[in-house]
């Protein structure tokens, strides 16, 4: 879909009463929901293990708790875009559990975004493949095959073609060296996001925009069957709590590992008694 293309008369996508729940989605939602049914948000240690800030998460929810966390610093920056963009979040798509973690829709375009959360790692890409590391990863066949389906499901249900573009977003990485650009997968940083979106040539109209957005608003677009949609208030409301947890454990550690070699130290000067 392009703006020279017309909007076809007899297409006019309203949004049923009770319809467009996707619009309120929190950013990360579906991994949140899977990290509190995996995990919960209650603290189940004991005394002991709070006062020396043990872990909470195993090594089955980590994964789940990092991916909110860069999930929702993507929410955030996306909420930047004015009114004439529409930005979906977690979306559910397909018959199982996978979700689109964003759907931006605007003058510029159809974007898929997929979220990655690599605090600390070197990134490098080009040809196809994405290393974190050192270590491969399938993003970008996935982020292509999530555009494509998108563009699908989307041209069905205005019943016009539309493309979407897929780029791949990483967050916290120390370096990201994208040694060549992919074919049809964009790989940028938090920080560029907003400039790739909005520097682009505009090729949707308003009433185009306002078209896609409502039909993408609906569950039934990515799936033949929707699910129930959780409350977002409610499951954010839980992961902040799981959170707060996470960082208070996190910040007792750092004590202790600065607590133990200054006590060390003043044992060695004298200052305390061994």
């Amino acid at each position: 879909m392009s703006a020279a293309e017309p909007l076809e008369s007899d297409v006019r996508y309203t949004e049923p009463e009770g319809l467009g729940l996707l619009r309120r989605r929190a950013p990360g939602q579906s991994v949140m929901e899977e990290l509190l049914e995996v995990r919960g948000h209650r603290d189940p240690r004991g005394p002991v293990a709070r006062a020396f800030g043990l872990h909470l998460l195993d090594a089955a929810s980590r994964p789940w708790y990092w991916g909110a966390l860069g999930e929702r610093a993507v929410g955030r920056t996306l909420a930047a875009l004015g009114p004439e963009w529409t930005v979906l979040h977690a979306v559910p798509v397909g018959e199982r559990s996978a979700d689109i973690d964003h759907v931006v829709i605007g003058p510029t375009g159809v974007f898929v975004l997929n979220t990655k959360r690599h605090p600390g790692q070197r990134i490098w890409t080009a040809k196809g493949t994405f290393m974190v590391a050192g270590t491969r990863h399938p993003y970008i066949r996935n982020s292509d095959h999530e555009a494509a389906r998108a563009g699908k499901l989307l041209s069905a249900a205005v019943r016009q073609s539309v493309t979407a573009e897929a780029a791949i977003v990483v967050v916290g990485a120390q370096q990201v060296t994208v040694k060549e650009k992919h074919r049809s997968v964009t790989v940028l940083t938090e920080s560029q996001l907003l400039r790739w979106l909005t520097r682009r040539p505009v090729v949707h109209t308003p009433q185009q925009v306002a078209l896609l957005a409502a039909a993408a608003a609906q569950p039934s677009t990515w799936r033949r069957t929707p699910s129930a949609l959780r409350d977002p208030v409610e499951v954010a409301r839980s992961f902040d709590g799981l959170h707060r947890l996470v960082e208070q454990a996190r910040r007792r550690r750092i004590c202790w590992l600065l607590a133990v070699p200054a006590t060390v130290l003043a044992s060695a000067v004298g200052v305390l008694p061994f």
